[in-house]
């Protein structure tokens, strides 16, 4: 594992120059929250470049993903939607909207509320988000690459440990 000081990246230049003008300050946790930081920028460069090859904004990906892994008949109410995606609930009628448009999913009364809507995929939808999401997690395999199997086991592991101090559990699942 190489040592902090064998980054002389953009972060650790930034650590540098505060070191040097706040020695005062413990300056680390910039190691850890500027990497991620602009990790998270090239990712998301990354994975919008097979969004677009397919028209696809990031919250249209995952909305189409949503409805996909929701099972036969594929189906989800826009408040199950707005759960179980990244997506705001204020987007997400723009989101369901423009997927309508353009014959991605289609929008009927549900059949168990009926003042409910229900949001599902077409056959024109799930040809494409099964299309699309292969050749995502073909990208994210490669955007890994470089890492161990090991790196990549503790990392999600590190990962879901810290980010399970921000996020409510899941409903239903183990804590």
């Amino acid at each position: 594992m190489p040592s902090v000081a064998e980054f002389s990246d953009r972060v650790w230049r930034i650590q540098q120059e505060w070191a040097r003008e706040r020695p005062d300050l413990d300056v680390s946790p910039q190691g850890v929250i500027g990497r991620l930081h602009r990790l998270a920028g090239f990712l998301d460069e990354e994975l919008l470049l097979v969004y677009r090859k397919y028209d696809l904004g990031a919250g249209d990906f995952d909305v189409l993903a949503t409805l996909r892994r929701a099972g036969s008949p594929f189906e989800r109410t826009p408040g199950e939607l707005a759960q179980h995606t990244m997506v705001t609930t204020g987007a997400m009628t723009k989101r369901i909207d423009r997927l309508e448009r353009v014959g991605l999913v289609t929008r009927h009364a549900s059949t168990t509320d009926g003042r409910g809507r229900v949001i599902a995929l077409t056959e024109a939808g799930r040809e494409l988000i099964d299309t699309a999401f292969t050749e995502h997690m073909a990208n994210e395999r490669r955007l890994l690459a470089d890492l161990s199997t090991t790196e990549i086991t503790q990392l999600e592991s590190l990962l879901g440990r810290w980010l399970a101090r921000f996020e409510e559990p899941v409903p239903g699942e183990p804590d």
